[in-house]
């Protein structure tokens, strides 16, 4: 009677692929001086103590509130203008980066053309240096042109944003059947009317999935940029913690997080629409 061997054949690989992965996280730990330790000193957790025990109650006095109100409504239209803005440019950019339908492509011959090569790597290379460069620091520059306030927040997120949304967009074009909208094209349609009927269809939820959820990026990223002055609740948070009013600071924390829930729930309301 043969006896089957009921040991798991990816048992070693397995095991070499995490002592490998654990190989390569040591250095990055030590590098990065990462102690876990001095979270359980006593010094460190009485201090931790203190701080937070400033943020009860939160405040809610009626002039606060307003300026709360005043401080949320621009986060949100920093977010709001800036995406606008990067889609302003993440949209053309996307189709010129998409091997899948850039000029390259999308001919009527199907032979690749000169302009589309000598357009796409350009193009590439326009997203990559966008969204290399932090918003804060876009943030940094723009508070220097323009001076304090909304403007540099929109302005930054409109630039990291737009290579984000640019390189992510042409690869959800990539990833989609080509083979409708070349058909048209083939069939005499232009180009626009190709994109349109032949590819946007199949895409049109995962744009916008990512869209909203970059938008929800971008609320998260206007508040850390109101530290160094570009607006919104991120400065009213500075100005809190410069002043010890804690309970202001959970105020608007407790704002945050309402927002960052009513954008995921924008998100999936749009999912289950255009599923």
């Amino acid at each position: 009677m043969l006896k089957h061997d009921s040991r798991d054949p990816a048992t070693v690989p397995r095991l070499l692929l995490a002592l490998l992965a654990l190989a390569l996280l040591w250095p990055g730990i030590r590098l990065s001086e990462l102690d876990l330790g001095v979270l359980l000193k006593a010094d460190s957790q009485s201090e931790m103590g203190r701080f937070v025990a400033t943020f009860w109650p939160p405040a809610h006095g009626e002039e606060f509130l307003q300026l709360l109100w005043q401080a949320t409504l621009q986060t949100l239209a920093i977010a709001t203008a800036g995406m606008a803005l990067a889609l302003l440019l993440a949209v053309p950019a996307s189709l010129l980066a998409s091997r899948a339908l850039s000029l390259s492509a999308a001919s009527r011959s199907g032979r690749p053309s000169a302009l589309g090569r000598l357009l796409r790597w350009p193009v590439r290379g326009l997203l990559i240096f966008l969204r290399s460069v932090p918003e804060i620091v876009w943030a940094l520059l723009f508070v220097r042109a323009v001076g304090l306030g909304p403007t540099a927040g929109v302005l930054a997120i409109a630039i990291t944003y737009s290579g984000m949304l640019g390189k992510v967009y042409a690869e959800i074009f990539e990833s989609v059947d080509q083979r409708p909208a070349h058909a048209l094209m083939q069939a005499g349609s232009g180009r626009l009317a190709a994109f349109c009927y032949g590819i946007l269809p199949n895409v049109a939820a995962e744009l916008l999935s990512y869209t909203v959820y970059r938008w929800e990026c971008a609320i998260r990223a206007s508040v850390v940029m109101g530290f160094v002055g570009a607006g919104g609740l991120g400065q009213q948070i500075d100005l809190s913690l410069r002043m010890f009013a804690g309970g202001e600071v959970a105020s608007m924390l407790l704002t945050f997080f309402v927002l960052v829930l009513l954008a995921d729930q924008i998100s999936r309301l749009l999912r289950w629409r255009f599923a």
